[in-house]
């Protein structure tokens, strides 16, 4: 897969890319895993907030949202961690996170990366550093677990 990595603040975001954005976190988020819950919640064009988005023929394929870490003790936060239906299997989301942690690395050095993991991924999560902070607990009807790496 020759996928187009491109990490923009949401200042960069041109309509057709938030559109789509919106389109997949929905399909997957609301539609696939059949659970109802508000995902525009006021982040995606807040503050220093920035989108990683992983495209092929102009087609979103891979989506994180990063988060401005909120003061200086704070991890940014890594969130909405998504892959397509039609691209799993071929470790897309491997390098979704590795492109992840680097931009939270470039833009918010010092910081640590902050996640709540879907619990059966805790271990996906784990080989990139991240351990978790606190037991497993349900929000939206799906287990998950904080998770936080170390600023390098």
């Amino acid at each position: 897969m020759a996928i187009r990595w491109q990490n923009l603040h949401h200042s960069e975001l041109i309509a057709t890319q938030l559109y789509q954005i919106l389109a997949l976190r929905n399909a997957v988020f609301i539609v696939e895993q059949n659970c109802p819950y508000q995902d525009v919640d006021g982040a995606d064009l807040a503050g220093g907030n920035r989108h990683l988005l992983g495209t092929e023929h102009n087609q979103l394929l891979a989506y994180a949202r990063l988060l401005a870490p909120e003061s200086n003790g704070a991890p940014a936060k890594i969130g909405r961690v998504i892959v397509s239906g039609q691209a799993r299997g071929q470790k897309l989301g491997n390098r979704l996170m590795e492109q992840a942690i680097a931009c939270c690395e470039r833009y918010w050095p010092q910081h640590g990366i902050f996640l709540s993991a879907q619990a059966h991924l805790q271990d996906f999560y784990a080989q990139f550093g991240f351990r978790p902070t606190g037991e497993v607990y349900l929000e939206d009807g799906i287990p998950h677990v904080d998770m936080e790496r170390a600023p390098v």
